[in-house]
């Protein structure tokens, strides 16, 4: 069998500061990356961890390309690039060094790992410092997860990232799409219509039209992503003071984003078939709140779906204490729609009344296209897409298109079908690694792409010590919008195939 990767064997710093050897992760020659890019983005990400320290003497040019089977012409590339970024300089005579790097005030270097918060509540580096030198906590930031979700690390070192590796996805269906698109340059040259391109409107009509969603082309606003969509909601709805439902665990973004607007986010416990209606009920009582929203459908992270029974009831307190419903439906198309998985979404039984419902495409298409979709009823429609305009006029109305082309000459159903044939393929075996390792994953179910897992310790510690090895995940304190210490993680099934990750779970949580 040939070997298709080679082990960055120890680099040992010979620093005035005396930084201990660290291991550094594979090169594969397989990977689609070329050696320097690998090599350049593996120095980058443990200089920002700091795990290489300011000052330290990198391997010689000789040294680096014996120790990893690698030409020297690759590793002077990848040195002089990690000069010309800022990472490395170059002392005549001497060497590489790792360059002190000066990030502009008030913001962090791209790539920055934040800290996570400890047992002890406080963040910091190994000694329990700020990394800014002072003995103050730094203070977790809810879009920790997301930060780190956007270095450009290969997706199978990302187990707890929010998205399908790209080679799962069909970049010849979107190359195709823009390729047409890009013939059509007079349509291109101006802004797009407010509410988004109406064929497009006008095919989501159809498709909400199979979940038994009635809704017009004007009763649909395009966003620029589910995320878009949320603010846009939000900001219709929310004054400061005002409360807002979440799921608990939940979508960890919307809890920065809320707050950021003055909103008070409490959590309703999820259950496997939906939230716990005793306890909505209270609290909808007690806080009387503006909004709930909710995964209906493959919820994240648990990849539960909501029964009938408990959508009904959903709706019920709605109209008896006055908040609006948002439903959250972006893994939509990962679910089977029928059988013994049989969902319901709460759209479906409101006729969007109540309920506003929000799609798109960016967990089975594309993510860097960003379009989503808003629907709700007529007049509400206007009104979000009037607040659409003040702060964004349009959005791109070239992915619309393209989505909409894939949408119209029938390729999606085929290539969605195909997403839900392969996490069907890796999701029992994933399940199986993990329950043999001993974690316990009671609530995975036969859909969607995530597992919510209980590692049965802090996964705030665990998730340290992965990022030391160059692997993200998602503990379960950033799933919660109280952020406190949990033993679960969310495991994206579809990001489990790098044998790294597997030895580092082993190693850590093995029986």
């Amino acid at each position: 069998m040939t070997n298709t990767a080679t082990r960055i064997k120890p680099v040992t710093s010979s620093a005035p500061s005396g930084n201990a050897p660290t291991t550094l992760p594979l090169l594969s020659r397989e990977s689609g990356d070329s050696l320097v890019d690998q090599i350049v983005r593996t120095v980058q990400s443990r200089i920002d961890d700091k795990l290489l320290r300011t000052g330290a003497r990198m391997p010689s040019i000789r040294q680096f390309a014996d120790l990893h089977s690698v030409s020297r012409f690759t590793v002077v590339e990848a040195y002089d690039r990690l000069v010309a970024q800022g990472f490395l300089e170059s002392r005549r005579g001497s060497g590489f060094y790792v360059r002190e790097r000066s990030p502009v005030a008030g913001t962090a270097p791209t790539g920055t790992v934040l800290p996570l918060r400890s047992n002890s509540g406080q963040f910091g580096n190994e000694h329990g410092m700020a990394d800014n030198g002072s003995s103050q906590p730094q203070q977790l930031d809810v879009v920790w997860l997301v930060r780190n979700m956007f270095r450009q690390m290969p997706p199978q070192k990302m187990p707890g990232g929010g998205l399908l590796p790209p080679d799962w996805l069909d970049g010849d269906l979107i190359g195709n799409g823009l390729r047409s698109v890009g013939r059509q340059n007079m349509s291109l040259l101006t802004y797009g219509t407010p509410q988004g391109f109406l064929p497009l409107r006008q095919q989501l009509q159809l498709k909400l039209a199979e979940l038994e969603i009635t809704a017009a082309p004007e009763q649909i606003v395009m966003t620029s992503g589910v995320t878009q969509g949320l603010d846009i909601v939000a900001r219709h709805f929310l004054r400061p003071g005002d409360v807002i439902f979440v799921d608990d665990p939940a979508w960890f973004l919307m809890f920065g984003s809320f707050a950021a607007m003055g909103a008070k986010v409490v959590g309703i416990p999820r259950l496997t078939d939906g939230p716990d209606i005793a306890k909505l009920a209270e609290l909808a009582a007690l806080h009387k709140p503006r909004l709930y929203v909710i995964n209906s459908v493959l919820h994240n992270p648990t990849s539960t779906s909501l029964s009938a029974a408990k959508a009904f009831q959903i709706l019920r307190l709605a109209e008896e204490h006055d908040f609006t419903i948002v439903e959250d439906d972006i893994y939509c198309d990962m679910h089977p729609g029928a059988g013994v998985q049989a969902a319901t979404r709460i759209a479906a039984l409101d006729q969007l009344q109540r309920v506003i419902y929000l799609g798109g495409f960016s967990k089975t298409l594309s993510a860097n296209l960003r379009v989503g979709f808003i629907a709700t009823s007529p007049e509400l429609a206007r009104h979000l897409s009037d607040r659409k305009m003040l702060s964004t006029l349009t959005t791109s109305e070239i992915g619309e298109r393209v989505i909409y082309k894939i949408l119209s000459e029938g390729h999606y159903r085929k290539h969605a079908e195909r997403l839900r044939n392969r996490l069907n393929g890796v999701r029992d075996k994933v399940v199986r690694q993990l329950e043999k390792i001993g974690l316990d994953t009671g609530l995975a179910t036969g859909s969607g792409m995530f597992i919510w897992t209980d590692a049965k310790r802090d996964t705030n510690v665990l998730t340290e010590k992965a990022m030391a090895q160059g692997f993200l995940l998602a503990p379960g304190s950033l799933f919660s919008p109280n952020q406190l210490p949990s033993t679960r993680m969310r495991i994206n099934v579809a990001s489990m195939s790098d044998p790294g990750i597997w030895r580092f779970m082993d190693e850590e949580l093995g029986r």
